[in-house]
């Protein structure tokens, strides 16, 4: 007997409906760590078709620290290449005199995860990390890293949620803790789910948790990956990328998302839908910093287009929320696999990473009735398989990290890729200058490679002051 929506509704929010709900767990890998066991068997066991045997991490094989104590530091995110050694955080210097320098390698209890976005607490006292493909192993899909001492991160513990998988974008809250989007369910399918952990960085929140925000994310894909708040204004907004299930084998075709939610952040409650028409994927969604109208930049990965987003307009139905092309990226950026995205704190310059067209495109969003594109389409730049973006504190530099995901034989996403992060400048008229990156191929030979995913930064140059980004 097919059942009702408001039978699935009554049924999802069993695990929330406790007076002291606690919707997360963590599970220890299946396989244990077994001296003289583990190692030959993370190496000999054959493949399963999608799902991977749930074995321990091999530990990281040893390494010479520097005791350099660098204003400027970026810690990634990063997977092991072999996917059996543990997967990684690992700090840099980005001074000028010692770029480059490694610090610090701290393994996580994982392998074969997929590190993916990272982000720091308000006070920076902790470094958050997602897994994205932590439900192949069965393992955790939240990393935390203690970085009380920047110099010396040290890892503090992992979580899962209990309703959803697939860690994407993560953004802290003042009062301490953090908001994350889960991609999909706990099996990958949609809906995925916006999670809320307490100011100790317990989940105690998946929201939607009401019958309406439920009602809506069951009647139409619900993926969120991209997520921004402003916090002055009391909205929230997630995008919908893909449905995460579908990029695995035997899936033929990826079923991308067309749609944002706009959410009332007081109440953690879904206002309204925006669509995007044919967005064929809308990866990310940012607030524009000190726009009037609290203006979003939405990310349409098929038509290669940046939308915005005026949350509090009315479109002629009298819903909250229009959306309207801003900008046209070009052919080039068509179908690009994914379009991420940051913008100045000035609300000035606004750039994006089109993934396999190997290309920073970068726009004057000063005017936003005279959008000026600051670079040239055609140029080939030095930069292969780029994603994840971040624009340093001082506002100087932008930090791209060459490397998406690649799924190998059981998935359908394969972007080429050639693991570096680069530290790339940002001139005075908003403007690039590629002249620095760190080969982590190089740095971890004796893991196979490895895949940096995403950054944090640290500038403690003021050190009354210090910034987190």
């Amino acid at each position: 007997m097919a059942l009702s929506k408001l039978s699935i509704v009554a049924w999802l929010t069993l695990p929330l409906a406790s007076p002291k709900p606690k919707p997360q767990v963590s599970i220890p890998p299946l396989i244990p760590s077994i001296p003289g066991v583990t190692v030959p068997l993370a190496s000999d066991v054959p493949p399963l078709p999608i799902a991977k045997v749930p074995t321990s991490a091999l530990p990281g094989p040893p390494y010479t620290p520097s005791d350099i104590k660098p204003k400027k530091i970026g810690y990634f995110w990063t997977a092991a290449g072999d996917n059996e050694h543990a997967d990684f955080l690992v700090s840099y210097s980005l001074d000028d005199d010692t770029f480059g320098t490694l610090l610090r390698i701290v393994d996580a209890p994982t392998s074969g995860n997929s590190p993916h976005h990272s982000a720091a607490s308000h006070d920076g006292q902790l470094i958050w990390g997602g897994g994205l493909l932590s439900l192949l192993k069965t393992q955790d899909t939240g990393f935390y890293f203690n970085t009380s001492d920047p110099y010396e991160p040290t890892f503090y513990k992992t979580d899962r949620a209990l309703l959803a998988s697939i860690a994407d974008e993560v953004r802290a809250k003042p009062d301490g803790g953090f908001f994350f989007t889960y991609m999909g369910s706990a099996i990958g399918t949609s809906p995925g789910r916006l999670i809320e952990t307490d100011e100790d960085y317990n989940i105690i929140h998946e929201f939607p948790e009401d019958t309406d925000g439920l009602l809506n994310v069951l009647g139409e894909q619900f993926s969120p990956h991209g997520l921004s708040i402003d916090w002055a204004n009391d909205i929230l907004m997630t995008s919908d990328f893909v449905v995460p299930i579908s990029i695995l084998k035997p899936s033929t075709q990826i079923q991308h998302g067309n749609t944002t939610r706009l959410w009332k952040l007081s109440t953690r409650t879904i206002i309204s839908t925006i669509t995007i028409p044919d967005g064929g994927g809308i990866q990310d969604v940012k607030f524009i910093p000190g726009n009037p109208e609290s203006a979003a930049l939405a990310t349409a990965v098929h038509l290669g287009q940046i939308w915005i987003i005026y949350p509090f307009r009315t479109d002629s139905s009298g819903n909250q929320g229009v959306a309207e092309v801003l900008y046209d990226l070009g052919p080039q950026a068509q179908d690009n696999i994914a379009i991420f995205s940051d913008t100045t704190q000035d609300g000035k310059f606004a750039y994006f990473t089109e993934t396999i067209g190997n290309h920073i495109a970068a726009l004057d969003i000063s005017d936003l009735d005279n959008v000026k594109r600051l670079d040239d389409p055609n140029e080939d730049q030095p930069t292969v398989g780029l994603h994840y973006i971040k624009i340093t504190p001082d506002q100087k530099h932008i930090v791209v990290t060459d490397y998406f995901l690649q799924t190998g034989d059981i998935g359908l996403i394969n972007t080429p890729v050639d693991f570096r992060a680069l530290y790339i400048d940002i001139n005075p008229d908003g403007s690039l200058n590629f002249n620095r990156s760190i080969d982590f191929s190089k740095d971890f030979e004796n893991r196979g490679g490895a895949k940096p995913h995403s950054s944090t930064i640290f500038d403690l140059s003021d050190s009354d002051n210090p910034i987190y980004f």
